[in-house]
């Protein structure tokens, strides 16, 4: 089967952008827990520069990673950055010493977030920013109309979201141009869960929203939620082919919707030398069927 190279980013609005399939995930790169900084400042550094040699020109970034940890290496790796790199970042979210993970989501606590990010990526505009939905603790609507404020202002180009429900997909949609949304999804985990972070949305419950409206569907934890399970079907088709079950975990995702942009993320150079070969892995029609 053939997968798309690329994807639109924001294909209803008036500043579409095409990025190319995969994107690459920032996180790991912070220190234990996500937070301080890397054990390996030069290979987290390296990785970054060697992402962009690869063809990389997504990156997935927040500045409550670390904090602040991913958008200074991102800034020293790549600065002055190429013309065709879209670095997505997200808000609505903070940390504390203790690593907890707090709200900070109200209209005052976003605009401080994005300046920051502007601050620390040294740029003039976000070029795209999910709002990071903390169920129980928000005003989804609220948060939502901070968010296209600011895009009104010049501050961020294309909004999108991120943890959310169909039913929050539905509302933001009514409210403004979502360019892109990014929930939980793997081949192990595609639907919603509790976890220590709190409710975690799946995007499979969105997918098919998402593919409607153009919108591309950035998954997280696609990998972390595969580690341990009992499904042998990944093992069968990666012994098929002798590549890693890593590899076909991110294929699958390459080839199950040409609306899926797979950010995987890694703090070691060579699983994301690893990871990159996924995108020359061709899965067969009946390869998927058996995945399914």
């Amino acid at each position: 089967m053939n997968t798309a190279k690329t994807i639109t980013i924001g294909s209803n609005s008036k500043n579409p952008l095409l990025v190319n399939r995969l994107g690459y995930g920032t996180m790991r790169l912070t220190g234990e827990g996500i937070y301080g900084e890397p054990k390996n400042r030069p290979e987290a550094l390296e990785i970054l520069k060697h992402a962009v040699a690869s063809g990389v020109n997504f990156f997935d970034t927040a500045d409550y990673y670390g904090e602040d940890v991913t958008n200074r290496l991102i800034s020293e790796a790549l600065y002055p950055y190429p013309d065709d790199l879209v670095i997505c970042t997200k808000v609505g979210c903070t940390r504390k010493p203790d690593k907890s993970w707090i709200p900070y989501n109200t209209p005052e606590n976003l605009r401080t977030s994005i300046e920051n990010n502007l601050r620390t990526l040294k740029i003039e505009q976000v070029t795209l920013v999910h709002f990071r939905a903390m169920h129980g603790h928000m005003n989804f609507e609220e948060s939502m109309e901070a968010m296209f404020k600011m895009q009104e202002e010049g501050k961020i180009l294309h909004v999108g979201v991120s943890n959310v429900s169909v039913e929050n997909l539905e509302t933001a949609l009514k409210m403004g141009n979502i360019a892109t949304v990014e929930n939980m999804y793997g081949h192990a985990q595609r639907t919603s869960m509790k976890n220590a972070f709190g409710d975690t949305y799946g995007g499979g419950e969105v997918l098919e929203l998402c593919e409607q409206n153009k919108i591309p569907l950035i998954p997280y934890f696609s990998l972390v939620h595969a580690i341990g399970k009992k499904d042998n079907r990944i093992a069968e088709i990666a012994q098929k082919y002798n590549v890693s079950e890593t590899e076909v975990n991110i294929a699958w995702l390459l080839h199950k919707s040409s609306w899926i942009l797979p950010i995987p993320g890694t703090s070691s150079l060579a699983h994301f030398s690893e990871n990159i070969k996924a995108k020359n892995l061709s899965l067969t029609k009946e390869d998927m069927e058996f995945l399914e």
